[in-house]
């Protein structure tokens, strides 16, 4: 456990590394949809992270996809959409040479259900994604709900911790600290 003077920056070099990355901040979202609050993260630039956070922290069926999160003023280099997308719920192309930068969030259609980022709408998590950008060139990450098949979204931090715990996240980033389990 640490308290890193900048969490963004250390939690985008654990995501670059492709670590999964719980992270919980600020209020708790409420909708059908994690927005970067009570998210589980992670680097999508690698097609397996798609099975591997299905199989060993979601535990729910290989097929699933997950969504992307990129700063607004980035969404048109990766998706075939003409504006923001803040909830997540528009189902747009990604560009097609951005597939295969981006697979783990990418469909079997070549589809994604994008969510744009503004630093008035998620501060923390515009900058990690900046963060990203400079660290690999991809301002985009791999979002999913806090939770695992059949709970509610993390709600307390001790169920953010309960949830880290019991599942193959690597490293949870929570208000101002970082939790990372040794290998």
């Amino acid at each position: 456990v640490t308290k890193p003077k900048d969490l963004v920056e250390e939690t985008a070099k654990l995501l670059k590394d492709y670590a999964i990355v719980g992270w919980y901040q600020g209020r708790m979202e409420f909708g059908p949809r994690a927005l970067g609050n009570r998210s589980i993260l992670a680097n999508p630039t690698k097609a397996e992270m798609k099975d591997i956070i299905n199989q060993k922290v979601k535990f729910r069926e290989n097929f699933r996809p997950f969504a992307p999160m990129v700063p607004l003023e980035f969404v048109s280099e990766y998706f075939e959409t003409a504006g923001e997308t803040p909830f997540m719920l528009n189902v747009v192309q990604v560009v097609p040479g951005k597939r295969k930068i981006i697979p783990a969030v990418t469909h079997v259609d070549d589809t994604a259900r994008v969510q744009t980022v503004k630093p008035e709408q998620n501060a923390l998590i515009y900058q990690l994604l900046h963060a990203m950008k400079k660290l690999n060139g991809v301002p985009v990450l791999l979002n999913t709900s806090f939770n695992i098949r059949g709970d509610t979204i993390v709600r307390t931090p001790q169920d953010a911790l309960h949830c880290f715990l019991t599942t193959g996240m690597n490293a949870l980033a929570i208000g101002p600290y970082l939790l990372i389990k040794k290998a």
